[in-house]
């Protein structure tokens, strides 16, 4: 590997926190969050509340954590949940959804963008009766990991939520990089998550906080998702240590665009290196397809100085974010230039 700092594009995940955030965490009044006397807490969980456009959310340490005490929330056990098929609750989530909720998934093939339609939602529907179980949930995600940080429109949202509640089944947007999709689109954030039932949204990734996410929808489901965050073990106690970076992290929202113009300049200069064929970025994740296998082109990657991971075995994926400078970017295209 080059002796040069390592460019870690593997993930937004990766980005540390900065000094007002450490001042933040260091200074923050503490309470104890499962007798709700954090005042940090209780601040951050009101703000986002307010920005999301639902009655209440809620502090949990994962996004992962978010989706599945969303998904134990809205259904009975036995149920179905509709799921796009390269969403991350089916594929990185460990089965959460059949461990956590007893659920059986039905994951169905979305456009190029992994966008599912009514229609879909539709015909993947199940009536409960003595012999099947019954949709209990739809879940959506936005933006869309797999498929390259696409940003779902808030129509396209809307819609498939719309076809939901037609059939009396309650939807929830996985938002981890909700706030990328605002910004690509020009979009409030409440606007995104306005016709369905929950959304949880990351605060670290793009947003620099280092630890915790927000769960959003109704005051009746943050309570109950209160007590499930407390059986999956997610109960904090002076949680304003790590919530104090949080509140920091929603002023960082409209910052994303830096990332999404790194993204692009990324996937510009991607087009000259022999073999990769870089796709056109929506927001901050760059998808390009290799000649070789992945793991191969990103052993070459990482001797360079350079860091992304394989999504597929011809597919890699490299991610920008606030460590991540447009110097760092065209220092990262010489390194593979010269690889």
């Amino acid at each position: 590997m080059s002796e040069e700092r390592p460019i870690d594009m593997r993930s937004d995940t990766v980005t540390r926190p900065s000094d007002a955030m450490r001042e933040a965490a260091r200074d923050a009044p503490v309470g104890d969050d499962v007798y709700r006397e954090d005042p940090t807490v209780n601040d951050l969980e009101s703000r986002v509340a307010d920005l999301l456009g639902f009655e209440a959310s809620l502090y949990v340490p994962s996004g992962t954590m978010g989706n599945q005490i969303a998904a134990r929330v809205h259904t009975e056990r036995g149920e179905e949940a509709i799921v796009e098929r390269e969403s991350h609750v089916y594929k990185w989530e460990l089965g959460g959804f059949a461990q956590h909720a007893g659920l059986q998934v039905r994951p169905v093939d979305g456009d190029d963008r992994g966008v599912i339609s009514p229609a879909q939602v539709h015909e993947a529907y199940v009536e409960a009766d003595g012999h099947r179980p019954g949709t209990g949930l739809v879940c959506l995600e936005d933006t869309h990991n797999s498929k390259g940080g696409t940003a779902i429109a808030p129509t396209d949202i809307d819609a498939v939520a719309d076809a939901a509640h037609d059939l009396g089944v309650p939807v929830h947007l996985d938002g981890a990089r909700l706030a990328n999709a605002s910004v690509a689109l020009d979009s409030p954030l409440h606007r995104l998550t306005h016709e369905v039932d929950s959304t949880m949204m990351c605060l670290s990734k793009g947003l620099g906080a280092p630890v915790g996410s927000m769960l959003a929808g109704s005051e009746a489901f943050v309570e109950k998702a209160r007590r499930v965050r407390k059986l999956f073990g997610g109960g904090m106690r002076q949680a304003g240590i790590v919530a104090g970076p949080g509140l920091l992290a929603l002023e960082n929202v409209e910052r994303l665009a830096e990332d999404h113009e790194h993204a692009a300049l990324l996937a510009e200069g991607l087009e000259a290196i022999p073999g990769v064929t870089p796709y056109t970025p929506e927001t901050n994740i760059v998808l390009g397809a290799t000649d070789d296998s992945a793991e191969a082109f990103l052993e070459e990657c990482a001797e360079a100085g350079v860091l992304g991971v394989p999504f597929d075995d011809h597919l890699v994926r490299f991610v920008t974010h606030w460590d991540v400078s447009r110097e760092d970017v065209e220092t990262a295209l010489d390194r593979l230039r010269e690889r």
